[in-house]
């Protein structure tokens, strides 16, 4: 096995080297590993992160998800944006600058079915440059209906690549379908996404193995479709309406090691991390390799346009950075980087 000092001066890395990386003993060689990570992070993106912000659509699920506050046997307020919420919502998202937006809904194709979110899409063309979705997982034809209405990027984690977790947590509903939903990004991509954002979420399993995986998913993507955008997200868990706890402890430090892992194993990669951070926490973590992150953001149907009282409400999840666009931008300036609210445009 090659030291970490020998893995750094590689030209490619191999998954073995990855491995490596992400051991117990990597720890002791983290600060090494932040440099080389900041390093390549500038020579392929430069000083530069770009924001977006989540937009929910509805919060019917079919799923028992036992992480998630959309669970099916949780009693929340149901509901989908009318055409004329959605539009209420894209305008305060708009006047923020942000012009990059991800559309949500919970897994349900009765209440939240392709047709519905092919309209939002029409009606959020006039508000924004960049769509991007996380809904339930769609066929290839499905997934083309959706590109030609105007959407050019697709989310979508498989929340953990240990099978035997899969099930466990998603004991009932569609999303029991863990082939299904390992094929979709792949689906996507030959429908004609223009990016691609995978995930896992960081507390269903053991954290190195999670993400040995999800970098292998990762290369495995670009490899095959080298055209594409290929984004890795870092999710943890975050309170909401259940009592799940997190079976695998993530911290900080973990975050890091794990960044720079995927830093130097996949050059090209984009990084977001999420308002599911703290502030601080986010800040700090700039140069190390993050290339994307999420402001102003709301985990609730209709959440910038209705005020609520229970942090947890019928939110999917609680945020932890509830920052304004404008102090994102300031925190990311400050670090010595730019802000990009507009890179792409659909037409």
């Amino acid at each position: 096995m090659d030291s970490i000092e020998v893995i750094l001066q590689k030209d490619n890395i191999t998954f073995d080297d990855f491995a490596v990386l992400l051991s117990p003993e990597a720890e002791d060689y983290l600060e090494l590993l932040a440099m080389a990570s900041q390093k390549i992070t500038l020579a392929n993106f430069g000083r530069t992160i770009q924001l977006y912000t989540p937009l929910y659509l509805a919060n019917f699920c079919d799923n028992y998800c036992l992480y998630c506050g959309f669970n099916a046997d949780n009693q929340i307020e149901r509901k989908k944006l009318s055409p004329t919420e959605l539009k209420q919502e894209a305008r305060v998202i708009s006047s923020s600058g942000l012009k990059h937006i991800l559309l949500l809904t919970g897994e349900s194709r009765q209440m939240s079915p392709v047709s519905y979110i092919v309209e939002c899409v029409k009606v959020l063309r006039g508000y924004f440059s960049s769509i991007s979705i996380e809904v339930y997982p769609l066929s290839q034809a499905e997934y083309r209906l959706l590109v030609e209405a105007g959407v050019d990027g697709l989310t979508i984690y498989q929340e953990t690549y240990d099978q035997d977790t899969y099930c466990q947590v998603h004991p009932r509903g569609p999303k029991s379908d863990y082939a299904f939903r390992l094929d979709a990004p792949e689906r996507g991509a030959k429908a004609g996404m223009r990016n691609i954002n995978i995930g896992t979420l960081l507390g269903l399993a053991d954290w190195r193995k999670e993400i040995f995986f999800c970098g292998q998913h990762a290369k495995y993507l670009q490899d095959k479709f080298p055209e594409i955008e290929i984004g890795v997200s870092l999710p943890r868990l975050r309170p909401h309406q259940g009592s799940y706890q997190p079976a695998c402890l993530v911290s900080d430090k973990n975050i890091c090691q794990i960044i720079a892992a995927l830093r130097i194993f996949l050059p090209h990669v984009g990084i977001t991390v999420s308002t599911r951070e703290n502030a601080e926490f986010r800040k700090n973590l700039i140069p190390l390799g993050v290339t994307r992150m999420s402001a102003g953001s709301s985990t609730e149907v209709g959440g910038r346009i209705m005020q609520k009282n229970n942090p947890r409400g019928s939110c999917q999840f609680e945020i932890s950075d509830h920052s304004s666009v404008s102090q994102v931008k300031a925190m990311i300036e400050e670090k010595g980087y730019q802000p990009v609210l507009k890179d792409w445009m659909v037409f």
